[in-house]
């Protein structure tokens, strides 16, 4: 049975400019860095792997490996986006303090159940910050939400058109 996530993990361009991104900016602290040198089947490397802890004790983790090609583009929020959840009066401040930074800002956004603010961070991935509104945990409640209905009705369209 799973419990929870431990860790997510992506790569990043630069392994300082995205902890100051991370730890700096977002406030997540840096709690484990560790190089890698070679792999489990024994092929040497290079990469250096950095976590950074959320309240719950999970992580957002990234792999800098400079002698590996990975094209590095601004992602579109339907393609990669990590939402982490905050307090709702965390959002206002958060949005002025990315503007002031000149990090790219856009929001705030209500979704209905949740209202979000986004960020860029320095590899291109798009950081949410959402905030619980009233009637989330009903939205997200699997069992009255009909989100199983609506997701066959989406493919049975989609086998159709």
């Amino acid at each position: 049975m799973i419990h929870k996530l431990h860790h997510n993990a992506y790569r990043c361009r630069d392994s300082e400019q995205t902890r100051g991104f991370y730890e700096d900016f977002l406030g997540l602290p840096l709690v484990e860095a560790f190089e890698i040198t070679q792999t489990q089947t024994g092929r040497a490397t290079h990469v250096l792997h950095s976590f950074y802890r959320l309240d719950d004790g999970s992580n957002l983790a990234f792999f800098e490996a400079p002698d590996m090609a990975f094209e590095f583009k601004p992602q579109h929020d339907f393609d990669l986006h990590i939402a982490l959840e905050v307090d709702a009066e965390v959002l206002a401040p958060m949005l002025a303090k990315g503007r002031a930074q000149g990090i790219e800002t856009r929001g705030p956004s209500n979704h209905g159940f949740i209202e979000s603010i986004y960020f860029r961070d320095p590899n291109g991935y798009v950081i949410e910050l959402c905030a619980k509104r009233a009637g989330h945990d009903a939205a997200m409640d699997p069992a009255t939400n009909g989100a199983r209905e609506r997701l066959l009705q989406w493919m049975a369209q989609r086998r159709a058109g």
